[in-house]
């Protein structure tokens, strides 16, 4: 059986149609009618007096082709003169000579502009800020419909939406990159190299480039930054490269987390933890990110406005999946090969064990209002619904073999895991725990998350592909 982050061996005429009409002049004379012959009279002064009126023609006519010569040059634009023309008016408009109708104009464009900024959604609207959109049915009474597949240079172990209309899948050390995609054209915005110079951030001790092994990811609410967990760092001074059989004692370096500017497309902060961290999750208040450190067996607690872990707090062997209360202070996280769920007292930096689990639990998910905690035992290919009151188990499901990476939907009435030794996503009623649909996808499924913004599914596949699935416009059978 794979362990929790092992990779499968080698990854994967013309257009112009005119209508033309013939017309031909003719002359028409009533019948039998005849115009007189027309007689010029001679005296002279009748010859002075035509002379005089076509002289008086020939003035006008003058006039008139020089004033319209005049206005056709003094056009802004015309001619060679375009150039200072142009000019001429700028000057004017800045010295205030320019009239009022053309200052009015110039207010009009203005005023059109603004109202073409305020009322256009594209134009106001950053990529990383749109807004989720209200499910029309219920989760629980849609099925999943495969709507894109994505590959292209690419092994993600994860893929998390923002919330706000992006998504960032993590390659690992198998490409070294993250891939931001637009969750609603889903073409990719930017390709992150993890090679970095950690000077330039203020992390020292590490001259050179550094690369890093992006795992994991966690957005803030805002859809602004998305923290990117590194399985390991390579470079210098970073001790023995992490590993997935590793213990306190195998001498494995401290990792980073880096940050991800949704505005600027680029990483803009790091931050040192502890050894192969993985999962991450950021407190309500968004005061405070928890990153389980699989090394050490700890969760680093950072302190998102210092951007530098504050404290360190002891759990057991493998700490993996976190899920964090409304009160942002206390949390659960589980301890894979200990098969342990802890609660976390943040503040007090302190860790107690509230249940004894099936094999291997891997993945929490936690209800809005912290009554409900899902946990994923990937081994018992079981996922467990526990009532925070009283830490019992209220129900379980079996969605298939080895479950993984899990999704809550955003009226929480439906979960979505990965079944990475069947190679199928399974959707879950949480009401009753009951499967109620299951599709294919490619090899070693490891990593999925719901999309607000277009009510999809995300499914990443390890062997280099990403499935989308809508949710809303298929009703269940």
């Amino acid at each position: 059986m794979a362990t929790d982050d092992s990779y499968p061996v080698d990854p994967p005429g013309g257009d112009d149609d005119f209508d033309r009409v013939d017309t031909r002049a003719g002359r028409r004379t009533r019948g039998g009618e005849r115009g007189r012959a027309l007689q010029v009279r001679q005296e002279q002064v009748y010859v002075r007096r035509r002379r005089a009126v076509i002289a008086g023609l020939g003035a006008f006519l003058l006039l008139l082709v020089a004033l319209v010569g005049f206005w056709v040059l003094d056009r802004p634009g015309s001619g060679d003169d375009a150039a200072t023309a142009g000019a001429g008016d700028a000057v004017e408009a800045a010295s205030g000579t320019g009239t009022a109708s053309e200052a009015s104009a110039d207010e009009d464009a203005d005023e059109g502009e603004k109202a073409s900024e305020e009322d256009g959604p594209e134009a106001t609207d950053p990529l990383w800020q749109k807004e989720p959109v209200a499910v029309e049915r219920p989760s629980d009474t849609t099925a999943m419909e495969q709507v894109d597949y994505l590959t292209g240079n690419m092994t993600p172990k994860s893929v998390m939406a923002s919330g706000h209309g992006l998504m960032i899948a993590n390659n690992m050390m198998y490409q070294h990159t993250s891939t931001v995609y637009d969750a609603t054209t889903r073409e990719q915005v930017a390709v992150l190299d993890d090679s970095l110079d950690l000077a330039e951030f203020g992390v020292e001790g590490h001259p050179g480039i550094s690369k890093g092994s992006p795992v994991e990811a966690v957005w803030t609410d805002d859809g602004r930054y998305a923290y990117v967990s590194q399985y390991t760092m390579y470079g210098e001074n970073f001790g023995v490269e992490g590993f997935d059989a590793c213990t306190k004692d195998s001498g494995v370096g401290d990792s980073m987390v880096y940050r991800f500017d949704a505005e600027e497309l680029a990483w803009d902060q790091v931050i040192r933890v502890g050894a192969v961290p993985k999962y991450l999750e950021i407190t309500p208040d968004q005061s405070t990110i928890l990153v389980s450190n699989w090394c050490d067996a700890t969760l680093s607690v950072v302190d998102v406005e210092k951007g530098e872990e504050i404290k360190v707090i002891d759990v057991n062997a493998s700490p993996r999946g976190i899920a964090t209360m409304p009160d942002s202070n206390t949390a659960y996280a589980v301890a894979m090969y200990a098969e342990e769920l802890y609660e976390i007292d943040i503040e007090a930096g302190t860790s107690e064990v509230v249940m004894n689990t099936a094999l291997r639990p891997r993945h929490l998910n936690i209800s809005e209002d912290g009554r409900w905690l899902y946990l994923t035992a990937s081994a018992g290919n079981a996922i467990v619904k526990i009532d925070t009151e009283t830490m019992e188990v209220v129900d379980q499901v079996t969605p298939g073999l080895e479950p993984r990476s899990v999704t809550l939907s955003p009226d929480e009435t439906a979960l979505y895991v990965v079944n990475y030794n069947e190679a199928s996503v399974s959707k879950i009623r949480t009401s009753d725990m009951e499967l109620i649909d299951k599709q294919q996808v490619d090899a070693d499924p490891i990593g999925i998350d719901y999309d607000p913004v277009t009510n999809t599914v995300w499914v990443a596949c390890y062997n280099g592909a990403i499935y989308v699935f809508d949710d809303q416009s298929t009703p269940l059978p």
